[in-house]
C-alpha cells in the first residue's frame, strides 16, 4: 500500500496491504496460450527485466480470498511496498482453488474452480491470440499471429495510471471498494475533455481547467509523464493543460497517478533512500474538501497539529457505537448549534436552500419533522441550507463562517441515580444485639449450598442454550461466497420463511435469520443455468447503494432458485397507490423525492458501476420504502438471468416514466390514461391530473417538470428519449426540459421524420 502523509493512513479507510504469494516467477518474453497461475503454486508471470509481476493476491482482511492483479516487482522495492497497479475484473475475488490462464482460445480467464465459475475473461477469443506479453512499463499485452496489440491492460484500468498510459475520453479510475464510501469515488475525462473527480455520478469536488481555444477534446487523453507530469495531450500529443509533481524531471524510477479510498487522486513517486512511496502532488490540497471523506463516521476537522481527521461532534453518550448522523428521535430532541461548520447531505448529496436570516434558519429546522440538520452560510448570501436526511457529512474550520444546527435526541433518564439512597433522616436506628454464632453458621451453610445449586443451573442452562444458537448458526450460515454472501440451502430457506407462510409480495416471502434479522426472500421460480445464475448473483452482490436494496444471500440447488434480500420495512410503494387509505402517507413531497431518488438509483447502476447494469423490470412494486419512507430500488439486474431477456438503459427509462406517471395520477393500470394525460399538460391544465387523494401542497413547476420528463422518458423512438443522468439532472433542476411531443402511435412515425430529414429533438438544454 502507498504511504500516504495524510490522517487516512490509520483510520478505517485505508485498504488491507496486499501480500503477494511467490516461488516460482516465470520470466519469459512471451507468455504461449495455454500458460496458468494458480493460488496454490503461488507462480507469477515476470516482465523482461523483472520491473512487474502478474499473480495472485491475498487480501489481508479476507483470508482466502485473492485477486489477480499486476504489481511493482523490482527488487529495489521491499516486498510489501511492491504496490498493486491494476486488477483483473476490479473488485473480483475468488478462492483458494482458482486459477488465472491465457486460455487455448486467446482469452484471459480468471477461475473459481471449487465453483466452476469463471468470474472475469478478457473477451478476446475472436481476435486470434497467439501469446501474451507483460511489459516492463507494467502494461499486460495479448498479441495476435502478426505480432499486433489486440488488447491490453492499459485500456482497462483500475485505480492507477503509469507512466505512458493514457486515459481517454469516456474513461474512467475508480477507487478501490474497501468501504461503504470509497467505491463512490472516481476519476472521469468528460465529453468537454476535463478530468474530473466525482463522488457518485452526479457530485464533482474537483475538475481540471484549460485555456486553450476549441481543442478536439474526443482526442484528448489523461497521461502521467515519467518527468511526473500528469498532462492532457491532444491528438498531436501537445499537453493544453498540466501539472507537476514536487520532484518533477528529478531522476525518479517509478512513478504512479492512483485515486486512493478517500478519494484524493495522488502522484506517487519511488524515493530510494527512504524505501517509500511518496506523494508529490495531489488534486485537492485541503482533504476536508473532498465530497464525504470522512462518509458515515462524522465530519473532517483539523486536530491540534494541524492534519485533518474524521470526528463526530453529533454522538449522544446513549450511542458510543452508532453511526455519525443525526438520529431518529422517538421523542423529545434538542438543536445543537456548531459554529464555523458546514454541513451537506451524502444520501442524497442535494438540499432545500432557503435565503433567511440566522434565528429563522434554525426555527425552519426546529418546525420541520423531516429537518435532521441545517447550515446557515452567515457569508452574505444569507442561505438557510435543510437537510432532510439523516445522512449528512461536512467539515470545520476556524475560518469558516458558517454556523450549523443538528437535531440531537434528548436521552431520557430511565432511573434517577439518587432516588435510592437513603438520607440521614430515613436512616433506621442502629440497636446493639447479641450474636447468634449458631444461627449464623446455619444460614451461612444453607446460602452456600442454594449459591452452588443455583450457579450450577445458570451454568449448565448457559451452556444449553449456547449449543443450540451456535447449532442453529452452523445450520443457517454453511458457507459465504467470495462477496461475502450468504449460501443456504433449499432446507434453511424453507426454515426462515417458516416453510413461505408470509407472502409479501409476488414470489417473494418475509423470512427471519437465526439472529432474528430479518429479511426478504425472492423465489426466481424459473429453471435458469447455474452459470449464468452464479454470474448475476455475483454481480448485484457487489452493488452497495443506499438507495438499492442489498442482497444478503441466495440458495441454488436442483429446481431452486432464490435470493434473499435485506428486509425493507413499509413495503412497495403499488400498495400505497392501491390503497386509499395508506396512498395518504404518500404526500406529493414523498412522491417527489420517490422519482428524484429512483432515478439517482438507476443512474447508478447504468453509469456509476464498473459496467452498466440494467434494472429490466423496474415498476412501483420494485420500489420499497423503510421505516423513514426512504425509496430503495430492488430486484435490479435480474433480467441478464434470462436467456431471453436482452435489456438496455432505453427500457428503464421508459419504465421510469411509467412509474412517474403512476405516482402522479394514482392510477395502477395508467398506460390507458397516457393521451388524456398528456391532452392536460398541452392544455396547460397539468394539475386535473393529480391523485384527487392528494391533499394540498401539490408545486405546479415540479408538477409540469415531472411530467414533461416523464413524456419524453415514454418516447416510442428510443433515440429521442434521455439518458438517466440527464433524467436526475432534470429533477433536480439543473437541466431545463422542452415539451415532449406525444408518444402515441397516431403521431408521425420515427420512419418518416428519418425519411423527411428531420433529427429527432433534445429533451433537455443546459
Amino acid at each position: 500500500m502507498l504511504e500516504q502523509g495524510n490522517f487516512l493512513f490509520n483510520s478505517p479507510f485505508l485498504p488491507c496491504v496486499f501480500f503477494w504469494f511467490f516461488l516460482f516467477p516465470v520470466v519469459a518474453s512471451q507468455i504461449p496460450l495455454g500458460s496458468k497461475l494458480s493460488v496454490e503454486e503461488n507462480n507469477l508471470w515476470v516482465s523482461p527485466r523483472g520491473d512487474f509481476a502478474i499473480g495472485f493476491v491475498n487480501r489481508s482482511d479476507q483470508p482466502y480470498q485473492y485477486s489477480v492483479g499486476i504489481r511493482f516487482n523490482s527488487k529495489s522495492i521491499p516486498v510489501p511496498k511492491q504496490t498493486v497497479v491494476w486488477v483483473a475484473g476490479a473488485d473480483v475475488t475468488v478462492g483458494n482453488k482458482s486459477y488465472f490462464q491465457l486460455s487455448q482460445n486467446g482469452e484471459l480467464v480468471l477461475v473459481d474452480s471449487l465453483k466452476g465459475v469463471t468470474v472475469w475473461t478478457s473477451n478476446t477469443s475472436e481476435l486470434a491470440v497467439v501469446s501474451a506479453l507483460l511489459r516492463d512499463d507494467g502494461n499486460l499485452f495479448l498479441l495476435n499471429r502478426k505480432q499486433e496489440v489486440v488488447w491490453q491492460s492499459f485500456d482497462n484500468p483500475s485505480d492507477t495510471l503509469l507512466p505512458g498510459q493514457n486515459l481517454p475520453v469516456h474513461k474512467t479510475l475508480r477507487a478501490a471498494s474497501r468501504n461503504s464510501v470509497s467505491s463512490y469515488y472516481s476519476l472521469y475525462m468528460n465529453a468537454s475533455g476535463q478530468l474530473q473527480l466525482k463522488w457518485e455520478s452526479d457530485v464533482i469536488y474537483w475538475s481540471s481547467y484549460w485555456s486553450r481555444v476549441n481543442p478536439s477534446s474526443s482526442n484528448l487523453g489523461a497521461v502521467l509523464t515519467s518527468g511526473g507530469v500528469l498532462q492532457l495531450v491532444d491528438h498531436n500529443q501537445e499537453p493544453v493543460w498540466s501539472v507537476f509533481g514536487e520532484d518533477h524531471n528529478d531522476s525518479v524510477n517509478f512513478r504512479l497517478l492512483k485515486l486512493d479510498i478517500d478519494g484524493n487522486l495522488r502522484m506517487y513517486s519511488w524515493v530510494e533512500a527512504t524505501a517509500s512511496w511518496r506523494s508529490v502532488w495531489q488534486a485537492v490540497e485541503n482533504q476536508c474538501n473532498v465530497f464525504a471523506t470522512c462518509g458515515e463516521h462524522g465530519i473532517c476537522v483539523f486536530n491540534a497539529s494541524g492534519s485533518p481527521e474524521c470526528q463526530c461532534p453529533f454522538k449522544t453518550a446513549s450511542s458510543p457505537s452508532s453511526k455519525c448522523f443525526a438520529l431518529n428521535c422517538e421523542s423529545n430532541y434538542s438543536m445543537d448549534t456548531y459554529e464555523h461548520t458546514f454541513l451537506y447531505g451524502i444520501y442524497p448529496p442535494n438540499e432545500s436552500i432557503t435565503i433567511t436570516s440566522l434565528q429563522q434558519c434554525k426555527e425552519l429546522c426546529i418546525q420541520d419533522p423531516s429537518c435532521a440538520a441545517a447550515t446557515f452560510t452567515n457569508d452574505g448570501t444569507a442561505q438557510c441550507r435543510v437537510k432532510t436526511s439523516p445522512y449528512f457529512s461536512g467539515h470545520q474550520n476556524p475560518s469558516l463562517s458558517s454556523i450549523s444546527f443538528v437535531k440531537k435526541c434528548s436521552d431520557p433518564i430511565a432511573v434517577n441515580p439518587h432516588a435510592f439512597r437513603s438520607s440521614p433522616a430515613q436512616s433506621p436506628v442502629k440497636r446493639s444485639h447479641g450474636l447468634c454464632i449458631s444461627c449464623v453458621i446455619g444460614a451461612a451453610s444453607v446460602t452456600f449450598v442454594l449459591f452452588a445449586i443455583v450457579q450450577i443451573g445458570i451454568g449448565y442452562f448457559i451452556y444449553r442454550r449456547r449449543y443450540q444458537i451456535l447449532r442453529k448458526a452452523a445450520l443457517a450460515y454453511p458457507g459465504w461466497n467470495s462477496k461475502g454472501l450468504m449460501m443456504l440451502p433449499f432446507t434453511e430457506i424453507k426454515d426462515i420463511t417458516g416453510n413461505f407462510k408470509h407472502q409479501i409480495g409476488p414470489g417473494m416471502y418475509r423470512g427471519e435469520l437465526p439472529n432474528h434479522q430479518p429479511v426478504a426472500v425472492k423465489d426466481l421460480e424459473n429453471a435458469i443455468e447455474e452459470r449464468k445464475f452464479r454470474a448475476v448473483v455475483s454481480k448485484i452482490g457487489s452493488i452497495h447503494h443506499k438507495n438499492l436494496v442489498r442482497l444478503d444471500g441466495y440458495c441454488f440447488e436442483l429446481g431452486h432458485r432464490y435470493l434473499v434480500y435485506e428486509y425493507v420495512k413499509n413495503g412497495s410503494v403499488d400498495k400505497y397507490i392501491e390503497d386509499d387509505e395508506l396512498s395518504q402517507r404518500l404526500t406529493w413531497k414523498r412522491r417527489v423525492d420517490i422519482c428524484i431518488t429512483v432515478a439517482r438509483a438507476i443512474c447508478y447502476l447504468h453509469t456509476g458501476c464498473r459496467e452498466f447494469i440494467s434494472h429490466g423490470n423496474l415498476k412501483c412494486s420494485n420500489v420499497v420504502l423503510d421505516k423513514n419512507y426512504e425509496p430503495k430500488v430492488s430486484e435490479f439486474g435480474l433480467g441478464t438471468a434470462h436467456l431471453e431477456a436482452s435489456y438496455g438503459g432505453e427500457k428503464d427509462v421508459e419504465d421510469f416514466g411509467k412509474m412517474v406517471l403512476i405516482l402522479i395520477t394514482g392510477r395502477p393500470e395508467v398506460k390507458d390514461a397516457w393521451e388524456w394525460i398528456y391532452e392536460e399538460l398541452f392544455q396547460r391544465r397539468p394539475e386535473g391530473v393529480v391523485d384527487k387523494r392528494l391533499d394540498d401542497g401539490v408545486d405546479l413547476k415540479e408538477l409540469e417538470r415531472l411530467l414533461r420528463i416523464a413524456f419524453w422518458c415514454l418516447q416510442t423512438n428510443e433515440h429521442m428519449r434521455p439518458s438517466m443522468g440527464e433524467v436526475v439532472k432534470v429533477l433536480e433542476g439543473t437541466l431545463t426540459v422542452d415539451p415532449p411531443p406525444p408518444p402515441f402511435s397516431r403521431r408521425l412515425s420515427e420512419e418518416e421524420s428519418l425519411e423527411s430529414g428531420s433529427k429527432p429533438p433534445s429533451p433537455v438544454e443546459p
